[in-house]
């Protein structure tokens, strides 16, 4: 699943948003950009009018170092990111983008800073996510909760985090008057969510603090009541308890993650097919995912030979 040098390259990984009204954002998009790329890290960071939303990984010196200038700029002074361990290369490279949104819901008029559900910290959630009379509720997206979720949860399947608003109308409206408790992976799309349904007549909201990334962190395994593994959005593809990297690897065809026993089956083809997606693909996909095939094939056997020698 991971390459040889993967395995001996150690690395650090931050996590990170946060919901301000930034109206000069576009100004420090050089100097973070300069930042990162100076101190090595390798990641994302979105900056839009509503904030900041990043993961970055590198060396722990150098992720302080990058945190520090950003919480040295006032709006984000009480920034909390999360923090992670993991084996090679996590993203591809380092990139910061000026956006609409650091999260995008296509409702800019939405305000999470200033009113979103209320947050209940990881050790508390048991209690909450067992309330018979709650409604536990998933925001991610279909391909995210397929690996992974709090028992008992309410899964939307909706593809993007903008079929949000469209799912909730059709399936939540008519339970405006229970209580809903949201999670999502570190807590950024439970805000916005939340922050839409207080706008439309929702009154008891709920949120996990921190996400299911901190629940995995402070929750001890024979307490938790997460079932599987916690999809990630870069190149660990999932973690387990304790942020520990997961066993998934994914459809680079589809996107959809995979396990060893997708990966047994005759409709996988690495690069190219998987269960989910095989006799999807035109020609023309088809031949793009066997060039890609061709060229990692011959970097995999260039850097396995290197590394056999050492």
């Amino acid at each position: 699943m991971h390459s040889v040098k993967e395995n001996k390259n150690k690395v650090y990984v931050a996590s990170f948003y946060m919901f301000v009204d930034w109206i000069n954002f576009e100004s420090y998009k050089g100097k973070i950009e300069s930042l990162c790329l100076k101190e090595k890290t390798i990641g994302n960071i979105l900056m839009a009018p509503e904030g900041i939303n990043g993961t970055i990984s590198g060396q722990k010196e150098s992720i302080d170092n990058v945190l520090n200038y950003i919480r040295s700029i006032d709006i984000f002074k009480t920034l909390e990111p999360k923090f992670a361990i993991a084996y090679g290369k996590t993203f591809k490279k380092m990139k910061v983008k000026i956006k609409k949104e650091i999260v995008s819901l296509g409702m800019r008029d939405l305000s999470p800073n200033k009113k979103t559900g209320d947050f209940v910290e990881p050790r508390s959630w048991n209690a909450v996510a067992s309330d018979p009379n709650t409604i536990l509720l998933d925001t991610r997206n279909f391909y995210e909760h397929s690996i992974g979720t709090f028992e008992g949860s309410l899964q939307p399947k909706i593809k993007s985090f903008r079929d949000f608003p469209k799912w909730a109308k059709d399936n939540l409206d008519s339970h405006k008057d229970k209580k809903i408790a949201m999670f999502c992976t570190g807590g950024i799309r439970c805000e916005k969510a939340s922050s839409y349904l207080m706008e439309n007549g929702y009154e008891d909201i709920v949120q996990l603090d921190g996400g299911i990334l901190k629940y995995l962190e402070k929750v001890e395994k024979e307490d938790s009541l997460w079932q599987g593994e916690c999809f990630v959005f870069d190149n660990r593809i999932s973690l387990k308890h304790g942020l520990e990297e997961g066993s998934y690897d994914m459809c680079h065809a589809c996107r959809m993650p995979i396990n060893d026993e997708d990966k047994l089956d005759k409709r996988y083809v690495r690069e190219i097919s998987c269960p989910s997606c095989y006799g999807s693909h035109n020609k023309k996909s088809t031949k793009r995912f066997l060039e890609k095939k061709k060229q990692l094939d011959l970097q995999e056997s260039r850097e396995n030979k290197y590394y056999s020698n050492d």
